[in-house]
């Protein structure tokens, strides 16, 4: 099985530093969605990990994050496209919970749900956390340069192996060449 995992903010949509709190704010980058029904159309199952700590802060709820990612799922299969999977942490930055990026325990949960090792696995991220939680569970990091991707780039604290393209559009491409 070929299985890629997607952050979520910074990758698919626009990011905010304000998080993105209601279905209203989610806005695709420009070619990401139809980068992953690229990614479908050649076989790829497609996950999203993302940390979601706006819940833990108390900005929004379980039904506002439904709602978001029920809009992120309409829009992308109005460009053909589908997840296989959604993953979220919805714990605050200070919670000692094991899914929270960077730590692993949401890819690990990925890749005891679809029966995966995750060494091959591309994990795409735009922030160092994404990158360290791939590193840490063994996938493959790849750092895309939307969102807070330049600054984490910038940042010379890459993991080892990370490899780098300008945006999701790049991956797919890389991935279906």
């Amino acid at each position: 099985m070929k299985l890629i995992i997607l952050d979520r903010d910074g990758v698919i949509n626009v990011d905010s530093g304000q998080y993105i709190k209601s279905p209203e704010e989610w806005k695709p980058i420009p070619g990401a969605l139809e980068a992953i029904a690229r990614l479908n159309q050649w076989g790829w199952r497609v996950v999203v990990a993302t940390n979601q700590s706006g819940i833990g802060r108390g900005l929004f709820g379980m039904d506002t994050l439904n709602a978001i990612n029920d809009r992120m799922v309409r829009s992308l299969a109005q460009a053909g496209g589908r997840l296989d999977g959604i993953f979220f942490c919805p714990h605050a930055a200070d919670s000692t919970c094991d899914c929270r990026k960077p730590k692993p325990g949401m890819l690990l949960q990925i890749a005891e749900r679809f029966n995966v090792e995750l060494a091959d696995v591309p994990c795409v991220g735009d922030g160092l956390r994404d990158l360290q939680a791939a590193a840490a569970a063994g996938a493959q990091p790849w750092l895309v340069l939307t969102g807070k991707g330049e600054a984490t780039r910038a940042s010379g604290e890459l993991p080892p192996g990370t490899l780098v393209y300008p945006d999701l559009d790049a991956v797919a491409a890389a991935l279906t060449a």
